[in-house]
């Protein structure tokens, strides 16, 4: 026999619920209050941190911000108006991103030297780099010099942004140059994957074999990765595929090495460079510690 009652919430009850209430909202008031300023930000975008990040200096404003944009032109003054004396030393700055473009002009000039004696081919790639070291005049010093030159350029990179993150130079307002020099590193980091199988031996063939054999469980681009499956990824539609050319580590992934190395990634990557030598420039320079006054410098208190 089935009843109907109406169940009556007790006092105690209802306050609870109210106290109960009252915490939440309390506790996503920061949360609105952060919707409201996003809001506003989408209203005008130009005012908020991200923008200012990245366009430095606006020339609609005043007179005097006009100045500033011209004075602070990379192309129209390449030098910053003022530096930081101490933000130059070479124990604060290890002179890392010097030397790792410095690097990369080596790699550049050693690579197009490299490219006329080299065959992206099956059976020819390595009878070239045996040719380069044992028959070409100084191909054995050609070839090092590339070689050395790669991996010291991921350990100066590596080095340059350690030291960035060290010394908080990543913080508000280089914070976009951070993230340019982040991306500078996968790509330096992708160099060095891609030339690992051009001389087509056992170390570039089962490193590569290794690297693209991880793409595999890459999250929805590999067919063993998660929601890859989902998505219709197979063995012979993935990333690792995409990469290779195929299924296996052969002519087609020679290939695709080859341009991927030579020609995409360096020019992406020169691309990046500049972009983010200009934002040094627009950051001001090199970041430093506070500047140190030296005593000739210090002006005496008026009375």
């Amino acid at each position: 026999m089935k009843t109907n009652r109406s169940e009556k919430e007790s006092p105690s009850t209802g306050e609870e619920s109210r106290t109960l209430l009252r915490k939440v909202k309390k506790d996503l008031q920061p949360f609105l209050e952060k919707g409201k300023e996003d809001l506003q930000a989408l209203k005008n975008p130009k005012q908020t941190q991200l923008w200012k990040s990245v366009f430095r200096h606006k020339l609609d404003e005043s007179p005097r911000n006009r100045a500033l944009a011209v004075l602070t032109n990379v192309f129209l003054h390449l030098h910053p108006a003022k530096v930081n004396r101490d933000a130059v030393r070479f124990r604060y700055t290890w002179g890392m991103g010097g030397l790792s473009f410095y690097l990369f002009f080596v790699l550049t000039i050693t690579g197009i030297f490299l490219m006329f004696y080299y065959h992206p081919t099956k059976g020819q790639a390595y009878m070239d780099i045996m040719y380069l070291e044992n028959d070409v005049p100084f191909g054995g010093l050609l070839r090092n010099m590339h070689r050395w030159a790669a991996h010291l350029m991921i350990i100066t990179v590596w080095l340059h942004m350690f030291r960035v993150f060290l010394t908080g130079s990543y913080k508000t307002p280089r914070e976009f140059n951070w993230t340019v020099g982040v991306i500078l590193l996968v790509f330096t980091l992708l160099l060095s994957f891609t030339g690992y199988l051009l001389p087509d031996d056992q170390l570039g063939f089962w490193a590569v074999t290794v690297g693209t054999n991880m793409a595999r469980a890459t999250p929805l681009l590999g067919h063993e990765g998660p929601f890859g499956p989902e998505l219709g990824m197979t063995p012979y539609n993935d990333v690792r595929f995409a990469l290779l050319g195929g299924s296996i580590v052969d002519a087609n992934a020679l290939l695709r090495a080859y341009i991927w190395h030579c020609i995409a990634i360096p020019l992406i990557l020169s691309v990046f460079l500049a972009v983010h030598f200009w934002r040094v420039r627009k950051d001001g320079s090199i970041s430093g510690p506070a500047p140190v006054m030296l005593e000739s410098e210090i002006k005496p208190l008026r009375k």
